[in-house]
């Protein structure tokens, strides 16, 4: 029966293909539910369905191939938002949207086009598009590809595939494949930037004209082609007609995109035609930090470096964690004795801290014993080159490099560590740490308070040259940066007399702008304090901005230098700042959300702190400083107060720069400031946006009314739901390890604080989180 009726799809298709049979309408009022009768919307074929499909253990919406027995999906509704329930209705309303109802909670938008609907439709091509009053088409799944191209589907410029989670999840995975705008057809893990570094495969047609697109033929042709109507690049072959044969394109969960064909009869499955890569291996972040990968045969297998586990066994991406606990660098009684595994032709891509040259790997391995910063190294060709944790991009090589990793174990009695041993293996992991990390801090502060007099004399200095550059008022550095410059009428026009204005800060206020050639909306900040502190920070602003790159950083598009008028050209941030969104009540944020919006802050810092060419402090993270996209991706903003070390610097001295409340505490002890000085701001940031108030707010009473002071004692009493009250249920764990997060970051000593490497990490899930001693406890001790 199954046999004839697949026979009956498959012959539907075939005269629906020949005989182009017109779409079927979905009017206004149709619905549809997980179970029954009325779950899809088919195609005229039978082909293709709009509608819910199976997902583990509940139902996700998208568009599948109905005629054929695996029922692949290939395009994903909402694929951020967890699986629904069997109870939930998909409708085109009378009102003209496209909604998710759930039984509880809010309606979910499944496609937002400009203007209502009033009818929709699912093509044979496995297109679903939506029309308005005059059968005019005002969106199509097309145009929004999640995964995968159909025939007659492209990927445009600047457009990009996400792979699936898993092969049962198709939320967003960890592999994309980007459609440049320089004419680069490009693979890169999730959550990296657009460098080639981060690629891992590339098309080659940089150059080869503006406006490529990557397209896809009934044939099975798939091509990239200019804006000229030329093919650059053909990537295969064209096939079989399409009524014998369905094709798909699809950047697949392991990294690679492949080309697939599926013969439209009882017995077929599909086949691989075309794959950008060959070798499985090939896709960086497959196997997480810290972990490498390795082939047999055809076979792939991700493996940790000796002395490390998986962090999710289940999960190859999720990388590898210390299966022993590291001591301190500031140690002299150290905890855990060390040794060298070696591992045969194996490579990570990070760049070394330091590179020496040796004659034998051994001299490498005792130069890497000998340096406590040194956790891993590689030899070859006579070199040593020091690494640092995590290492990224593991996989073995045909080569020979050796990849030198230090592996710990705890010291015997006689070393007086035997208290370890006497703890259940949790509880003396987080001790251990925190103990080791207690000893070195000691010793460091002790440093610290010996050297003050020294770093007070210096922080004169420094701040007394920087008085004189500011007096100077050179602007010679500005040939040097990217931004383009703009006279003060263009920008006054651009803005039609600074009407419309976004915002108001210390040194001025934000507009709302038009560029007229490109039509851009831009935001234009002026300056009023030109004279002083308007000067150094318009300064400062290009200095720092025009050296960084990085989504999660607002884009400089330009400036005005014009007499004694000082303005700044920003990207435009249609959502506004998190300082808005987070204390408006109709803006609630789901928790998936803030936590989206806390990585992406958290990987901006990173970046400005460890990957631009020049460590940069920002000194004022805070809300208001944060802006939203309109796909409410969070980018940090205003670099007026930033400070930019010297290649050779870790701290700097200067006077107190910030907001009160996150300031962090040696501004104001007249102490030498690093980056810790950020993570200190990221903290109470982090808090507020958990907790979904104000770090001080004087609304609430007692102990309350201090957010960084009453969250670890709710911590401490283990009564972390009162921080968030009446906000959605959530996941005890994850809330404790937000919360974990934020009281290290706050911790009154910066050299307890993460980095903000470590913070990421901690973020993602990947390295475990001691528990925090009180912020205030250490330096009360004293």
């Amino acid at each position: 029966m199954a046999a004839f009726l697949f026979f009956v799809l498959s012959s539907a298709f075939y005269s629906g293909i020949a005989t182009q049979k017109s779409p079927l309408n979905i009017s206004l009022g149709s619905s549809l539910t997980p179970t029954g009768n009325s779950s899809s919307w088919l195609s005229p074929s039978g082909i293709f369905a709009f509608g819910f499909y199976q997902q583990r253990n509940g139902y996700a919406v998208g568009i599948f191939l109905a005629g054929i027995p695996e029922k692949t999906a290939v395009w994903t509704a909402n694929r951020d938002n967890p699986i629904f329930s069997s109870n939930v209705s998909l409708i085109l309303s009378t009102d003209g949207r496209l909604i998710l109802q759930q039984p509880e909670g809010q309606d979910i938008t499944v496609a937002d086009p400009l203007e209502p609907i009033s009818s929709a439709s699912m093509l044979d091509s496995g297109n679903f598009v939506l029309y308005n009053s005059d059968k005019e088409i005002i969106w199509q799944s097309f145009e929004h590809p999640t995964n995968s191209l159909l025939p007659r589907q492209r990927l445009a410029a600047d457009h990009e595939l996400i792979s699936s989670a898993s092969e049962t999840d198709d939320s967003r995975g960890i592999f994309r494949l980007k459609m440049q705008t320089d004419g680069h057809l490009v693979q890169y893990p999730v959550g990296t930037t657009d460098v080639a570094e981060n690629a891992y495969w590339a098309s080659g047609t940089g150059g080869d004209g503006p406006n490529i697109t990557l397209n896809l033929q009934d044939d099975g042709h798939l091509y990239l082609i200019n804006s000229s109507v030329n093919i650059v690049q053909n990537l295969s072959d064209g096939g079989q007609p399409q009524n014998k044969m369905i094709y798909l394109m699809k950047i697949d969960v392991d990294g690679i995109f492949r080309l697939y064909s599926h013969s439209l009869d009882q017995k077929g499955n599909w086949s691989i035609l075309w794959a950008s890569s060959a070798d499985k291996c090939d896709p960086k972040g497959l196997c997480g930090f810290n972990g490498f990968c390795t082939k047999l045969d055809n076979l792939v297998e991700c493996k940790c470096l000796t002395g490390f586990d998986f962090v999710n066994q289940g999960n190859w991406s999720s990388g590898c964690e210390r299966s022993f606990i590291a001591g301190s660098c500031n140690s002299t009684d150290p905890m855990v004795n060390y040794t060298i595994e070696y591992l045969e032709s194996t490579i990570w891509e990070d760049n070394p801290f330091f590179i020496l040259e040796t004659n034998t790997r051994e001299d490498c391995a005792k130069i890497c014993l000998e340096d406590c910063n040194c956790e891993a190294a590689f030899f070859k060709d006579g070199q040593c080159k020091k690494q640092r944790l995590p290492l990224t991009y593991g996989k073995r090589v045909s080569d020979f490099n050796i990849a030198l990793v230090k592996v710990g174990k705890p010291a015997t009695k006689d070393e007086g560590v035997s208290e370890i041993h006497n703890n259940p293996p949790k509880k003396r992991k987080e001790e251990g740490r925190l103990y080791i990390l207690i000893i070195g801090i000691s010793l460091a502060v002790s440093g610290v308070l010996i050297s003050v007099t020294a770093g007070v004399y210096v922080c004169r200095i420094k701040v007394s040259a920087y008085k004189q550059i500011s007096q100077i008022g050179n602007v010679e550095f500005v040939q040097n940066v990217a931004p383009t410059a703009f006279s003060f009428a263009e920008l006054d026009q651009a803005t039609k007399g600074f009407r419309e204005e976004l915002g108001r800060g210390a040194s001025g206020a934000v507009y709302k702008g038009i560029l007229p050639n490109s039509k851009k909306v831009v935001a234009v900040k002026k300056l009023e304090k030109v004279l002083a502190e308007g000067e150094k920070e318009f300064q400062n602003e290009l200095t720092v901005i025009g050296k960084t790159h990085h989504r999660n950083l607002v884009r400089l598009l330009g400036y005005c230098l014009d007499g004694t008028k000082r303005l700044l050209v920003y990207e435009y941030m249609s959502n506004g700042s998190l300082e808005n969104i987070l204390y408006k009540p109709e803006n609630r944020l789901s928790w998936d959300e803030r936590i989206r919006i806390v990585r992406d802050i958290a990987r901006g810092i990173l970046y400005l702190h460890e990957e631009c060419e020049t460590q940069i402090i920002h000194c004022d993270i805070k809300p208001q400083n944060v802006l939203m996209n309109e796909n409410r991706c969070a980018k940090i903003s205003d670099f007026g107060l930033a400070k930019i070390l010297k290649h050779d610097q870790t701290r700097t001295c200067t006077a107190v720069r910030g907001t009160r409340g996150y300031v962090a505490p040696e501004w104001f002890r007249n102490l030498p400031v690093s980056v810790k000085a950020d993570v200190y701001s990221f903290g109470i940031m982090l808090l507020e946006i958990i907790c979904y108030r104000k770090n001080a707010d004087w609304t609430y009473s007692g102990d309350e009314a201090i957010l960084e002071e009453w969250a670890y004692q709710c911590f401490e009493a283990r009564e972390l739901y009162k921080l968030v009250g009446d906000q959605e249920v959530l996941e005890v764990r994850e809330l404790e390890r937000m919360i974990k997060i934020a009281l290290w970051c706050i911790q009154d000593e910066p050299a307890l604080r993460p980095s903000m490497k470590k913070v990421v990490l901690m973020l993602e899930g990947t390295v475990d989180i001691p528990v925090p001693p009180s912020p205030t406890s250490f330096l009360s001790a004293i």
